[in-house]
Parts: C-alpha cells; sequence; structure tokens
C-alpha cells in the first residue's frame, strides 16, 4: 500500500512544476512585455492555467506511453516505482488536457487553436515522434516552448506577429539542449530503442548539432529588440547570456567527443536560462 505522502510527491513528479515557468511563465511575461505592465488577472489566470494543464497532461501522457521503457532507465519515476498506477498518468493527463483546452477556448479561438496544436503534437510526439523521428523530436519540444511567447501575444491582441515570433527564436537555446540530453541518456535511450539524433547518428554529430543551435540562439537573441517587442533594458541579461552561451558552443564544438563536457555546457546553459525571463521583465519597464 502506497502512502498518501508518497502518492502526493509521485504527482507532483509526474506534472514537472518546473516546466510552467517555461509554458506558463514565458506567456505571462510575454504579455507583461508587449504590454508594458501588469495584465488582467483573468486574462492571466487564463494564460497560465491553461499553458501549465497542457504542459503537465503532455508529461503524464508522456509518462503514460513510456511506462515500460521507463521501468529499464528509469526506475525512479512515478510509474516504474509504483507510487502511481499507469491509468493514473493517462487519467491526469486526459484531466489536464481537457482544464487547459476549456481556459484556452474562455480567452479566444486563435488561443484555443494553438493549445490544441499543442495537444495533439505532445501526443504525437509521446507515441511516435520520439521513437522514430530523432532530431525532429528534440526540435519540436524545443518550437512548443516557442508557441509560448505565439501564445502571450494571441492572448493579448487576438493576432499573431513578428514581434512575438521574434521572441520565439529564444527557443533554439532549448532545442540545443535538448539535443545535448538526448547525448547525456545516449545508454538508456539506446535500450528503449528511441531514434534520437545522438542515437542515429552518434554523440560527436549531435553534440556539434547542440552546440550549432546554440550560437543561432545568439545571433537571434538582439531580434526582439530590433523588432521593438521589448525595450532596451532587456539586452543587459542577454548579453550576459549570449556571453555564457556562445562560450559553452565553443568548448562543445571544440571538444564534441568529452562527455564531461558536454555534462558541464549542458548544465551551465540549462541553469542560466533564468536570465530570459528576466530579460522580458526589464525589456517590460523601460
Amino acid at each position: 500500500m502506497v502512502s498518501l505522502n508518497k502518492r502526493l510527491k509521485a504527482f507532483i513528479m509526474l506534472l514537472r512544476p518546473p516546466y510552467w515557468l517555461m509554458t506558463g511563465g514565458l506567456s505571462a511575461l510575454t504579455i507583461f512585455a508587449l504590454q508594458r505592465g501588469l495584465p488582467e488577472k483573468d486574462l492571466l489566470a487564463l494564460v497560465v492555467l491553461s499553458a501549465i494543464c497542457i504542459t503537465s497532461g503532455g508529461f503524464a501522457f508522456n509518462d503514460y506511453i513510456d511506462k515500460e521503457s521507463d521501468a529499464i532507465v528509469k526506475k525512479n519515476r512515478p510509474i516504474p516505482s509504483q507510487s502511481l498506477a499507469p491509468w493514473h498518468a493517462l487519467l491526469t493527463s486526459l484531466v489536464l488536457f481537457a482544464i487547459g483546452l476549456l481556459a484556452s477556448l474562455k480567452i479566444n479561438w486563435l488561443c484555443f487553436g494553438i493549445a490544441l496544436m499543442d495537444t495533439i503534437l505532445l501526443v504525437a510526439y509521446s507515441t511516435v515522434i520520439k521513437k522514430y523521428a530523432g532530431f525532429f523530436g528534440s526540435f519540436l519540444m524545443g518550437l512548443l516552448i516557442g508557441t509560448s511567447f505565439v501564445y502571450g501575444e494571441v492572448a493579448l491582441f487576438g493576432v499573431i506577429t513578428f514581434t512575438s515570433v521574434s521572441l520565439s527564436f529564444m527557443s533554439m537555446g532549448s532545442i540545443g539542449g535538448n539535443i545535448l540530453r538526448d547525448v547525456l541518456s545516449l545508454e538508456g535511450d539506446l535500450k528503449a530503442g528511441y531514434a534520437t539524433l545522438a542515437a542515429k547518428r552518434g554523440p560527436k554529430f549531435a553534440t556539434r548539432v547542440g552546440a550549432i543551435f546554440f550560437l543561432l540562439n545568439v545571433i537571434a537573441s538582439p531580434v526582439p529588440y530590433l523588432a521593438d517587442a521589448v525595450g532596451y533594458a532587456y539586452m543587459i541579461p542577454i548579453i550576459i547570456w549570449d556571453i555564457i552561451v556562445g562560450i559553452s558552443a565553443v568548448f562543445l564544438l571544440r571538444k564534441p567527443e568529452d562527455i564531461e563536457v558536454v555534462k558541464k555546457q549542458e548544465r551551465l546553459v540549462s541553469r542560466t536560462m533564468m536570465l530570459i525571463p528576466i530579460a522580458l521583465i526589464l525589456g517590460a519597464l523601460t
């Protein structure tokens, strides 16, 4: 019999709350930046609720689909550890998807369309793309983070313009990070049969591709300021992050075969991604 405390911890693990900042958080900050001020409370609540429900619904569904492979390579996950039954994860995903879609519909039809697209892509990723699509899987997950910026603009103005698209370019760093994490989990992915870029083309090639996406992120990072999506103060933390990401890319390109370098640089870039929301806040205030 699983204790209530252990089951609650498993549900929290299932939902992956830290990722809420990269979805609902980024959508809310996009609204803040574009409006140059605080949004209406009702709108903000619906945006955050819909985004985090779709995000956590995707994670719960992924755990349900991956229950057999996780039993091999991720035995501490909620289902393999028997803290939750598979039907718990499936039911949780269905409920969260429903709440997220209904909340997005209350904002406007275009938000609903984006939320529905993200839901379909998350389901497709877990059932098909992750196992067979290689690089496209890493690209897709980064792209889904990019839609958070677009979602914020659509919630605020009901349209998609280059303004939010320019902000979504920042997701290229996430794509690079996803590719590097696949390099680090290569042994487990091979056992589970996942056709990641590292599994298909080798870790050295995948590391170089991840580094290239880091460099693309650096190149694209000033675009939101040039597009007048944010104020000048946005550039202060972004320049700091560009230096960090650029140096990491150089290290990765110089030693793509060194797994310790890959681990160190992936961790460094992931931890300093907090500079992106800081940049959006400063950009909204100037």
